[in-house]
């Protein structure tokens, strides 16, 4: 009986801790995904159901990756994206059901439509459109001398640029890739001429943009709906009620105004979601410091978690390479290579090993900081004149204690130097961090770009170069203070 109760008190135990974690909602990053994660996040709390709601966290690869990971646990998503981008083997014009089919043994279901189509479009200045007479995709193609703009994912979809160009037959070379909220100021400025459009954004009338006829039905339906684990139907059945609930109550128009009166009149998509909902909405409790503070933990921790871990990997490693010369080479080579990695990839890599959020980002600083360090611990300890290590040696020192005793303390300047390069460089790329899921001063930078709100780009740009000032200060200090005094008096000499 003894055993039985404990084993009762366990599974209850257990029942409660996963009724009580949270369900954890994404978006991507643009305006329209964001608002429908508050909406799904808001809708469940009517239902009784505790969720968050995981902002911005990167583009469709990044959302997707993280729900078949578990990650998140839901997130918006568009049937056209699943028919040419993530699933295999399906009609470019499935329906709904079919969709669920496919779905289903990937472990992900998939709400009905929530009632509108984004679908994407071209569109240009409705004034120089009609001057160059041009009201539908084939028109593009006698005009080669037309300069396009569109956003880096479009760029490489399989429902974007490369299909587009093939079906119309289109001749234009200058082709650029641009972040979705930019381009829309480069085409105001006649940086370029046209540019990829969602069919539900507010900037199309704002900017009295033309959207191009798709004359030869290129592009697909991308009826908006809810993705999410399936696990959640026995977990939470509650708020997959809720997301079930949302189908078919946001039209087009819905949709075009909330977008218009986050990105246009700088409502909060909290509020927005909730007036949709007709509930009260639940602010973030934090005012600018507060979340300043709060970004400043977040960052903080991305760094010190990384550096600290690249320091004690990094220094041995580079006596290592001081020690060994042929194997030396190629460790200094492997860290080279390592730093040669575009950051944002090098994040992005990180995804299949530790999921999104902080673990990610710090492994990706990790690996960024071991280059200056090694090479720094390298060229100190190879630095030092040779006859003072025969005079270390001649006094009959072991080895480790020369190392210890001798040479480090010789070659502290240089290893203090290239932690000091490698912290600076992590307090910089930390912001790259916001894009997985880590939060910390990239956070309000990346909603400052995607809204074009300067002050809150700002808000994460500025402490985040002032932090790295401090820590530059901060080992500049100790950088004197562990330098034996002989050494800075010769220095200064």
């Amino acid at each position: 009986m003894k055993h039985a109760w404990l084993a009762m008190t366990a599974m209850l135990l257990l029942s409660g801790l996963t009724h009580a974690a949270p369900v954890r909602i994404g978006s991507k990053q643009f305006t329209e995904s964001v608002i429908l994660g508050e909406v799904a996040r808001l809708a469940s709390r009517q239902a009784g159901v505790q969720a968050v709601h995981q902002r911005e966290l990167g583009g469709t690869a990044i959302l997707w990756s993280a729900l078949q990971h578990g990650d998140i646990d839901a997130y918006p998503e568009y049937t056209g994206t699943l028919t040419h981008e993530l699933l295999k083997n399906v009609p470019p014009d499935a329906d709904i059901p079919t969709l669920r089919a496919a779905l289903k043994p990937l472990g992900i279901g998939i709400t009905d439509s929530l009632g509108f189509d984004d679908t994407y479009a071209i569109g240009m200045r409705a004034d120089r459109a009609a001057r160059l007479g041009i009201q539908r995709l084939s028109d593009l193609a006698a005009h080669p001398e037309l300069r396009f703009g569109f956003s880096n994912e479009f760029m490489a979809r399989s429902d974007g640029w490369p299909g587009l160009r093939q079906r119309y037959g289109l001749p234009q070379a200058q082709v650029r890739g641009l972040d979705h909220v930019l381009s829309y100021r480069a085409l105001a400025s006649d940086a370029v001429d046209a540019i990829d459009l969602y069919s539900t954004d507010a900037e199309i009338p704002y900017y009295h943009l033309r959207t191009l006829d798709d004359d030869r039905h290129y592009f697909p339906h991308y009826e908006a709906v809810y993705v999410y684990r399936l696990d959640l139907e026995q977990r939470s059945p509650a708020f997959v009620e809720s997301l079930q609930k949302l189908s078919g109550r946001i039209d087009a128009d819905a949709m075009r105004q909330m977008n218009a009166m986050v990105k246009l009149h700088g409502e909060k998509e909290t509020v927005v979601a909730a007036g949709f909902l007709g509930v009260q909405p639940d602010g973030d409790g934090s005012g600018m410091w507060m979340r300043l503070w709060l970004r400043t933990v977040e960052h903080l921790r991305l760094v010190l978690i990384s550096l600290t871990a690249a320091v004690l990997i990094a220094i041995p490693l580079g006596v290592f390479a001081a020690r060994a010369k042929r194997l030396g080479h190629v460790v200094m080579a492997l860290s080279g290579v390592l730093q040669t990695i575009p950051s944002l990839a090098m994040f992005v890599f990180m995804i299949p090993l530790f999921g999104i959020g902080t673990w990610p980002a710090i492994a990706a600083l990790f690996l960024y900081s071991l280059l200056p360090i090694v090479r720094n611990t390298y060229a100190g300890l190879t630095g030092i004149p040779p006859d003072l290590r025969e005079s270390a040696a001649a006094l009959g020192l072991p080895r480790g204690v020369r190392l210890r005793r001798v040479e480090l303390p010789m070659a502290m300047r240089a290893i203090l130097a290239g932690i000091k390069t490698a912290a600076v460089i992590n307090v910089g790329t930390a912001t790259l961090g916001a894009l997985i899921g880590a939060g910390g001063y990239g956070q309000p930078i990346v909603t400052g770009i995607r809204l074009d709100d300067t002050g809150l780009i700002l808000e994460g740009a500025i402490p985040a170069a002032c932090m790295a000032l401090v820590v530059q200060g901060l080992f500049e200090g100790v950088e004197r203070w562990l330098t034996p005094r002989g050494m800075r008096l010769e220095a200064r000499q």
